[in-house]
């Protein structure tokens, strides 16, 4: 066999005209485009068949030559097909390990929970003996700390929200009302048990930030879901009006965030506190964009969130009250969220949950008469996650209210972070 390259003077024939030729005259002859494809020799045609010439010197040279090259070639192209097989392997591996949502987000199934804290939530000043003051929260960063818990969370450093998101809730002149009275030191904010001093203003728009902080690293997919140790809290703020504690609606403006700055539409609000959130409710009484969950004592302060209060117009059947009589626990808790919260929230189909995790539920509390005990926190979490994983690709914040007695509120608190974890 031999392979004849083209004379000087024969005429180069193109690639499609390139045929093998055998040796008998009655064989059929194969175009060229039936062979392999081309590596590396240059003739014009290639006839295969039974030398009767004994080849020359030059013939042998010049094929030993054209082998060479052929060789070079393939190498070349093994080379480069190994490394486009391995960048196709890591490609697969990256999608596998960093898999896309349906919105262009980063699955957050590998990312942390995050932990929003600040040390200026302790300027807020409410006056000795009164139960909303700072050592709640040296309570539960101290317990965290002791559990080696907090090491194993995302810290979110809170900011001060700017005023334009707190009047997607509250009125301007409700707004510029708690600033002139924080920075005169009035002392109170509409009602005695609301009081404040001159820096709770400031306090007040911190912990409004540090919410929208943890919605923002939820959503850039920075962590999974995050728990806010803020204070003053908020579900009891009106529009107009403070009380219970309470400045700002905290979760409300989350929820509006949420809504115009990050395009989601649908929120859903799970109450936790022991009192009922009537200035969450009547923030979005007549809004079908926010369902508004609340599982509270009853009768009991603030004497709202009945059964019968579903909210109003366009809005009738997006509020659900689950009023509680005192002394329940664990059981009567889990069976609220099992038969109430989960059946609505399946047919919402939430964008986004938010948490008003207030736990004066918790046994021992010094103002809640239920009987939640740390477990049992742990256990209404997982169920409420659960919601958040199953039409909400798992975007949760959840924002400290109430919780009075700062041993069952740290361990509470503990709990519930490591549901969030799990």
């Amino acid at each position: 066999m031999f392979i004849e390259t083209a004379h000087p003077n024969q005429t180069k024939l193109r690639r499609s005209d390139m045929f093998i030729e055998t040796a008998h005259p009655n064989q059929t002859k194969l175009r060229r485009s039936d062979m392999p494809p081309r590596w590396g020799l240059k003739p014009s045609r290639m006839v295969v068949g039974y030398n009767h010439a004994a080849p020359t010197a030059l013939d042998a040279l010049q094929t030993g030559i054209d082998f060479m090259r052929s060789m070079r070639f393939i190498a070349a192209k093994l080379v480069l097909l190994e490394r486009t097989h391995c960048l196709l392997l890591l490609m697969i591996m990256q999608s596998l390990a960093c898999p896309k949502v349906a919105n262009g987000e980063t699955n957050r199934i590998a990312a942390g929970t995050g932990f929003v804290y600040g040390d200026i939530y302790l300027k807020h000043h409410t006056g000795e003996g009164h139960p909303e003051r700072p050592a709640r929260l040296t309570a539960i960063v101290t317990r965290l700390k002791q559990t080696g818990l907090l090491s194993e969370l995302v810290a979110i450093k809170p900011t001060a929200a700017a005023p334009e998101w707190l009047v997607t809730v509250h009125t301007p002149a409700y707004v510029e009302r708690v600033r002139k009275i924080c920075q005169t030191g009035a002392g109170f904010v509409d009602s005695g048990d609301t009081p404040v001093s001159p820096e709770s203003y400031e306090v007040a728009l911190a912990a409004v930030g540090g919410v929208l902080a943890a919605v923002d690293a939820v959503m850039a997919g920075k962590v999974r879901n995050a728990f806010c140790a803020v204070r003053p809290p908020g579900h009891h703020a009106l529009k107009d009006k403070g009380m219970g504690f309470c400045l700002f609606n905290n979760v409300a403006i989350a929820a509006r965030y949420i809504q115009k700055q990050h395009k989601l539409a649908k929120v859903l609000i799970v109450d936790w506190d022991v009192h009922h959130g009537n200035g969450t409710q009547a923030i979005f009484y007549d809004d079908p964009s926010v369902f508004y969950f609340s599982v509270h004592a009853s009768p009991f302060y603030p004497g709202t969130g009945g059964v019968e209060e579903k909210g109003e117009g366009k809005g009738l059947g997006f509020t659900l009250n689950v009023p509680l009589p005192a002394g329940s626990g664990d059981a009567e808790y889990r069976k609220a969220f099992v038969e109430k919260l989960k059946p609505a929230a399946a047919a919402f189909k939430p964008d986004f949950v938010l948490i008003s995790a207030g736990f004066d539920a918790a046994q021992n509390d010094l103002l809640g008469p239920m009987k939640v005990t740390p477990e049992g926190y742990a256990v209404l979490t997982r169920i409420v996650k659960g919601i958040a994983e199953q039409s909400g690709q798992g975007r949760l914040v959840s924002v400290l209210e109430g919780g009075y007695q700062g041993e069952a509120l740290a361990a509470s608190v503990e709990a519930h972070l490591r549901g969030l974890k799990e």
